[in-house]
């Protein structure tokens, strides 16, 4: 079975004021602890061959060229070169993504880059919390493209406060003319913890959906395939790490915060950089929790995933045993439609796929309507 290798980075320069993720500002200090310990799980993993690679934050780019070099090596001491993982993407912000360690990226095999650009205005990268400007973002870019990178994703971001859609679309045809093989475009979420939540930041929703459903017309027409619902990719670039999350495919996390799925068991590991690095150090297990699916809970899960792809899902007779109906009452209400065996979310349900997915998550009663 196919397995892919996710490696966390918590460290940030400074924590953006939507992000809820498991990253840190200002714990520089900590950085050469951690990637000891990193590689000290990772002589430890129950599985040592996999096919894709994928080492996201965070901001991994913003470890220095030497704390690159001993994570790489990690690596390959413990699961092969680096270059024969089928895809192996790191990610990277545009400020931190120096010409030497672009460089020492492709060398070290890399084939894959995925870059946080965000917005091409200040202004907007500025109200997001970012750090870096649109000429940090062209130099990075244009410089990867020099080493040699073929394979670039750009992440955008559609809803910012005080964006229009006219400053959006602007932004999506900077992107496009710089011709990369995958886009992810997301919605702005106000997460519980953000200082956009503590600000009371609210988004036009109405104003977003325009944005995204501009998107979709704009890539598909430029040749794009949009394969998940935030994603886009030229034909054969579709990310295959992520593919394999959204396939129920088993992975191994490594890092604070970092899930593992093995054999029907997901696991996460202790948020705290200190205790993780204290964990390791000591010989105990990084794991803070850990569940195991079974029943209505996992079959709902494997649904709730699959039908992230565009393409759909064919639901199994376990699966129709308990969600026909649920299925039956969002193909009612035009969220879903079935294509032959499959069951895809309609244009309408990809800008209300939350109240789709949602019928598939425990506590199964309080089923949302």
């Amino acid at each position: 079975m196919k397995t892919g290798l996710y490696l966390h980075i918590p460290f940030c320069k400074q924590k953006c004021n939507y992000c809820d993720f498991a990253s840190f500002a200002g714990r520089e200090i900590l950085m050469k602890d951690y990637v000891s310990a990193l590689l000290a799980e990772a002589k430890n993993s129950p599985v040592h061959q996999f096919e894709t690679l994928y080492i996201g934050g965070g901001t991994p780019s913003l470890l220095p060229v030497e704390l690159l070099e001993q994570l790489t090596q990690g690596i390959e001491n413990c699961f092969g070169a680096i270059s024969h993982f089928y895809e192996s993407t790191f990610e990277a912000n545009p400020e931190s993504l120096t010409e030497e360690k672009l460089i020492f990226l492709k060398k070290a095999g890399f084939n894959r880059l995925s870059m946080g650009l965000q917005s091409f205005h200040d202004r907007e990268l500025q109200t997001l919390g970012r750090i870096h400007t649109q000429g940090d973002f062209l130099r990075a870019y244009e410089t990867a493209r020099q080493v040699g990178f073929q394979n670039i994703n750009i992440d955008l971001i559609a809803g910012i406060p005080g964006q229009t859609l006219a400053s959006f679309l602007t932004s999506l045809q900077h992107v496009l003319s710089l011709q990369p093989q995958h886009l992810s475009v997301y919605g702005l979420q106000i997460e519980e913890g953000t200082p956009f939540f503590e600000r009371g930041v609210v988004c036009d929703q109405l104003l977003m959906r325009r944005m995204l459903e501009e998107t979709r017309a704009c890539l598909l027409a430029a040749g794009f395939h949009h394969y998940e619902i935030s994603n886009f990719a030229r034909p054969g670039f579709e990310a295959k790490h992520n593919t394999h999350y959204w396939q129920y495919g088993e992975y191994i996390g490594l890092g604070s915060s970092a899930a593992s799925f093995i054999e029907g068991v997901r696991k996460q590991n202790v948020p705290n950089l200190e205790e993780y690095i204290r964990r390791i150090k000591s010989g105990q297990s990084p794991v803070d929790f850990q569940e195991k699916l079974e029943g209505q809970a996992l079959e709902g899960e494997k649904l709730l995933l699959a039908l992230r792809q565009l393409d759909g899902v064919a639901p199994t007779e376990k699966q129709l045993s308990f969600f026909e109906s649920e299925i039956k009452n969002h193909i009612e209400q035009g969220l879903l439609e079935r294509v032959g065996k499959k069951v895809k979310l309609t244009e309408e349900g990809l800008f209300l796929a939350n109240e789709v997915f949602c019928s598939f998550v425990a506590p199964f009663e309080s089923i949302c309507k």
